[in-house]
């Protein structure tokens, strides 16, 4: 494939580093956005764009700007961006489900209305979301991150259904643990050995925005293997 375009969201996390990393490694022109102050090294040639809120429209609207101008087009959007809590509803507060919904959901909203013009134009736009498995069987302090993720599948779901008539595929994978720093501090005890590595959930962003997945749209594709 010649070179294409590609939106990394929460493109300075751990996830997102990976999946922008697998983009440019196969000659693609990644730009990577997120919340964060200070990218990460990485991404030579590529576009990193830093102190972005992706619940703005606006900021949006920049960014798509800022990557039509810089790349030419948009052929790929990857959400990535989004955030976790556990926390119970007895014990916590419903601020936690308001925070959820705006990182995991909004985000996504807002950052795919923002790229649709540009990713309808482009010859076999795709669109990856990160929902999550548990987002289908939630557990006891779950409940806000769970909610906000099943909306991100739901939101998956109604574009593809928006979209079929057009040459743009919407999927979203729905990981279990993925093996994080991050997830290894807080969970010290757990059996890593099962948790999904950041490589793998690439292997499978990758495939759902090539040619080769052209058939699918509207899936929810479970990725738990380990390795």
């Amino acid at each position: 494939m010649t070179a294409r375009s590609i939106i990394v969201t929460g493109g300075f996390g751990a996830l997102g580093r990976v999946v922008a990393a697998a983009f440019a490694a196969q000659g693609d022109k990644v730009a990577r956005v997120d919340f964060a102050a200070t990218p990460p090294p990485g991404n030579d040639g590529g576009l990193d764009l830093p102190d972005v809120d992706l619940t703005d429209a606006d900021a949006a609207a920049q960014v798509v700007a800022r990557v039509t101008a810089a790349f030419g087009g948009i052929d790929v959007l990857v959400n990535i961006a989004g955030g976790f809590t556990w926390e119970t509803l007895d014990g916590g507060s419903t601020a936690a489900w308001q925070r959820m919904y705006a990182m995991n959901v909004v985000t996504a909203a807002t950052m795919t209305k923002a790229a649709l013009p540009a990713l309808t134009a482009a010859a076999g736009g795709r669109i990856v979301n990160i929902g999550a498995g548990a987002a289908i069987q939630s557990a006891a302090g779950m409940g806000a991150y769970a909610a906000s993720k099943a909306g991100v599948h739901r939101l998956t779901e109604s574009l593809a259904a928006e979209l079929a008539g057009q040459d743009v595929t919407v999927n979203a994978i729905l990981p279990s643990i993925i093996d994080t720093p991050t997830n290894r501090a807080d969970m010290p005890d757990a059996d890593t050995s099962l948790w999904v590595k950041p490589a793998a959930i690439a292997d499978v962003i990758l495939f759902l925005a090539s040619p080769a997945s052209r058939a699918i749209s509207g899936a929810l594709i479970p990725v738990t293997r380990g390795e």
